[in-house]
């Protein structure tokens, strides 16, 4: 693959590793009062989902591979953004939060849907 030597060289990646990072520091503290550790999990899994099928297609070594593997990344950082919203509803984060971090998951979305724009081209 031309574009990279390595999936840490992709900016998507890159931009799915400061998610996960994020939503760690927002939600994974016991001083913030997060008991819904069920939640947690979930939306934490979701975050590296998305980094972590990124780096799984880059790995594959085929477009056609990593661009389904694209689409699995792409999949879960729409569950972070819908789950965002349940934290929010729920007041486990602030409208700030959660507006901050969804609209950092629709970035990388977008990013995501260009660079699979780009390998199926």
């Amino acid at each position: 693959m031309s574009f990279a030597a390595r999936f840490e060289e992709l900016r998507i990646w890159q931009d799915a590793r400061e998610q996960v990072s994020a939503i760690y520091r927002c939600i994974a503290r016991e001083s913030a009062g997060f008991s819904d550790f069920a939640f947690r999990d979930q939306l934490q899994r979701a975050a590296i989902s998305t980094m972590n099928n990124i780096a799984e297609g880059f790995e594959r070594k085929t477009f056609k591979d990593f661009a389904h593997f694209l689409d699995l990344a792409k999949g879960s950082c729409g569950e972070v953004r819908s789950m965002l919203y349940v934290a929010e509803d729920l007041r486990y984060i602030t409208r700030e939060q959660a507006t901050i971090l969804r609209n950092s998951a629709e970035s990388l979305s977008k990013g995501i849907a260009a660079f699979q724009k780009h390998l199926r081209s």
